[in-house]
Parts: structure tokens; C-alpha cells; sequence
């Protein structure tokens, strides 16, 4: 069975079109059941989120707070698995330590001192995805930028299970985190959000989950700041006819094993290229672990191999669709790196893979979906810092300003705004 034809971009009907640009982060499907978790945390701490771990979880959670656990799973875990955990770490931390801005000042030559200084949220709550699965890689996405950007405090929720994987543990403690407590899904957003008698309230949450935790997230956001709403999984491959079909295949199975709902696209401008893509899914497929999973994914209207006329036709395809990730594979993968301005993360060249950058090649591995990055970029430094600008003003620097703050003080009716200025100079 053929899991993936091959469609020609232009002959996409309004519904093909549909399926591909209108993703859905099934935040609305699960709103309700969000809302009344969310609320009754806000209500209830601790009790409600109990009662959640049992409803949900199927877990009697003991001590909320599990941060000793995580110290100890550190000497649990492989060896070879605490150093890829290690080198993953020292490869985020290098790659967000050169985001950290630096406060500046400048003077002007007519009196004007101005300036930006940056400053660390003191509370950070970072959502890891796991209870019988482990996600070490979100871990160190969430936890290491918070560190690197010098916040006071971070604290982490991850959902319980009888046994809580310590691959999971261990990477959250060795990313930094101060706290950690054993609850996930929409009462870990809430309890981070509100606090609870043993969570501690935060100003912002940072961490991709399901689409409950997403739900939450949207709900408690004018409460306090999230990074972005996540939805499933997506990759586009733009490949050219020097692309060999077996990595383009691999990149669409790789994200395709993350959820039935994940979307997964290759675009070419090459027909024969286009078809042994096809060829190379079908027969890697089979042997991949999670192979049911992969094809729900596949099978989904939101999945092709799309056929363009040109390159130029595949680019502003691929700008249209605004992918999490984008893995050029292609001879002159640069020049078409220049034309395209939305992509949360680019992969280029064909020895570039995805999952290099989901675990260790140092960028962050949360990203706007759904179109996001149109807008927006990845987690980074700049989601833990607040910036304030700085000025002072010499009195010849304030008379110089003045009939211009003067002139629209009075424009807009504020006349004491227009008086503060006047008093100044004034008295000079």
C-alpha cells in the first residue's frame, strides 16, 4: 500500500488546501475539560491536582515535589546515557549563552542619554512532557535557556507515573531546574500558573505538551505569560533532483512517529524525485517501531509529496505554510534559504537531519506550529528576559526637546504633560 501520492501543488483544491495551511492544535476540542481543571487548581490546590493524578494518570501521588528524586536518578541512569544528556546540555547552554544581550548605553549630541538594560524573570514554570515515556530533550529545551538567562527560579512539572522515567529525572536536574513536582496535563499548567500549598506560582510557562496542556495554556495566559501554543508535530522538505529520496523518506518518518496528527510534506520540483520519495516512505515504514503511528500521520489529508512546476513555486509554497521545521535538501540550499522568511527551525544540506536539532546540535526544539512562524520564532533567552529602557536628558537636551513635546502635548489636549516641561525650563 501506497501510504503517499504524489499531488501537483496546482492542482490542490480549496479542501487539499485546507488540510495543509489549516492546521489545528485541537486547543478548542479540549477547552471545556480544560477549563474546569484549570479552575478547580486555581480553587482547590493541591487537593484538585491529586484528584487530577488519579482521574487522568491513574497515579496516587505521595509527595508533589519530587526534586531529590531527580538528584538520585542521576546516578541511576547508563552511563552513555548521563554523557549524551551532558554534551546535549553543554550544546544548548553554548548556543543560548550567545543570545544574551547586553545593556547599552549611548549618548547624543544634543543632550539625549539612551538606553535598553535586560533583566531575568525571577519565576519560571518549563512543562516536560513524560510519566511512562521519557522526553530528556524537552527537559533541556525548557530548563537550560531559563538558567542561561539567569532566572531566579525554575520549576518544573512533569506528569507522574508509578515509576517516572529517570532518564527524565536525571536530564532535569542536570539542566538546572530548582523544583520539581510529579503533574502534568492541564493542573500542572494551573498549578504553575496559580500555585498550589506545594507548587510554587510563576510569571511565565515555557514547555510543549498535548493538546490539554496547550488548552490550558491558552486559558491561563492572561494570568501569566506563556511562550507559544504548540500544536502536533510538522515538517516540510524541500528537496531538488540531487536529493537522495531515503533522507527525504527519513525526515518525514521521523516526525510522523511523533503523533497521528503530525503533518509531514516534501516538496519538489522533480517528478522522478517526487516519486521515489514515495517509494523510500513505503519501504522504510516497516521497519520502524512505531509504524502505526507513522501512518496514521501519513494517511492524513494533512500530509503530501507535492509536485511543483518550479523551485520558485515550492519556496512560496513553503512560505505559505510557515513549517516548525524546514529541511532543505537541495544543491543550492542557501540562495533558497534567502528567499524564505517563516520556518521555526531550517535544516540544511542533506547531512543536517531534524532530530540533530530536536536533541543536540544546540537550538532549541520548541517552535511556533501552525503556522506561528509567520510571526514569531522558538523558545529562546529572550522569552526569560524583560527589557527597560533607559534615559536621561541634560538640561540643554530638554530644551531642545521641549517645543516638540510641548506642540503634541497640547495637540493631544494633555496639558500637564506640556506643563512638567515648561516648569523645568522655567526655572533654569
Amino acid at each position: 500500500m501506497t501510504t503517499l501520492s504524489v499531488t501537483e501543488i496546482a492542482d490542490l483544491g480549496l479542501e487539499a488546501r485546507a488540510a495543509l495551511f489549516d492546521r489545528d492544535a485541537g486547543i478548542d476540542a479540549a477547552r471545556n475539560d480544560a477549563r474546569e481543571i484549570v479552575e478547580r487548581v486555581r480553587e482547590e490546590g493541591d487537593v484538585a491536582v491529586r484528584e487530577f493524578c488519579r482521574t487522568y494518570d491513574d497515579v496516587d501521588v505521595g509527595n508533589l515535589e519530587i526534586t531529590d528524586d531527580c538528584e538520585r536518578a542521576v546516578e541511576e541512569i547508563p552511563d552513555d546515557v548521563r554523557a549524551a544528556i551532558e554534551t546535549a546540555i553543554d550544546n544548548v547552554r553554548e548556543f543560548h549563552e550567545a543570545q544574551v544581550p547586553d545593556d547599552w548605553r549611548r549618548e547624543f549630541d544634543d543632550g539625549r542619554e539612551l538606553g535598553r538594560r535586560f533583566r531575568p524573570l525571577e519565576r519560571v514554570g518549563v512543562y516536560v512532557p513524560g510519566g511512562r515515556a521519557a522526553y530528556p530533550s524537552s527537559a533541556i529545551m525548557g530548563v537550560v535557556p531559563a538558567v542561561v538567562a539567569g532566572v531566579e527560579h525554575v520549576s518544573v512539572v512533569t506528569p507522574p507515573a508509578d515509576t517516572i522515567n529517570p532518564v527524565t529525572l536525571a536530564a532535569i536536574h542536570l539542566s538546572g531546574a530548582d523544583a520539581v513536582y510529579s503533574v502534568g496535563g492541564a493542573q500542572g499548567i494551573a498549578a504553575l500558573a496559580y500555585g498550589t500549598e506545594t507548587v510554587t506560582r510563576v510569571q511565565k510557562i515555557v514547555g510543549p505538551g498535548n493538546r490539554w496542556v496547550t488548552a490550558a495554556k491558552a486559558l491561563v495566559r492572561n494570568d501569566v505569560e506563556i511562550d507559544l501554543l504548540a500544536g502536533p508535530s510538522e515538517v516540510v522538505v524541500i528537496a531538488d533532483e540531487t536529493a537522495d529520496p531515503d533522507y527525504v523518506a527519513a525526515e518525514l518518518l521521523a516526525q510522523a512517529e511523533h503523533d497521528p496528527n503530525a503533518s509531514v510534506v516534501a516538496v519538489t520540483d522533480d517528478e522522478g524525485t517526487a516519486q521515489a520519495i514515495t517509494e523510500a516512505v513505503d519501504a522504510q515504514l516497516a521497519h520502524r517501531k512505531r509504524a502505526d503511528t507513522i501512518e496514521a500521520a501519513l494517511e492524513s489529508d494533512a500530509s503530501a509529496v507535492l509536485l511543483a512546476r518550479s523551485m520558485s513555486e515550492a519556496i512560496l509554497f513553503t512560505e505559505e505554510y510557515a513549517p516548525e521545521h524546514l529541511s532543505i535538501i537541495a544543491e543550492d540550499d542557501e540562495s533558497i534559504l534567502e528567499r524564505i522568511d517563516s520556518a521555526g527551525s531550517v535544516f540544511l544540506g542533506p547531512d543536517t537531519p531534524v532530530a540533530a536539532g530536536d536533541y543536540a546540535s544546540g537550538t532549541n526544539h520548541v517552535l511556533p506550529t501552525n503556522g506561528g512562524a509567520k510571526v514569531t520564532g522558538g523558545l529562546s533567552v529572550d522569552h526569560f528576559l524583560r527589557a527597560t529602557t533607559v534615559q536621561r536628558l541634560s538640561s540643554d537636551g530638554l530644551a531642545s526637546l521641549s517645543p516638540t513635546i510641548t506642540t503634541l502635548a497640547d495637540a493631544e489636549g494633555l496639558d500637564a504633560h506640556a506643563e512638567s516641561v515648561r516648569l523645568r525650563l522655567e526655572d533654569e
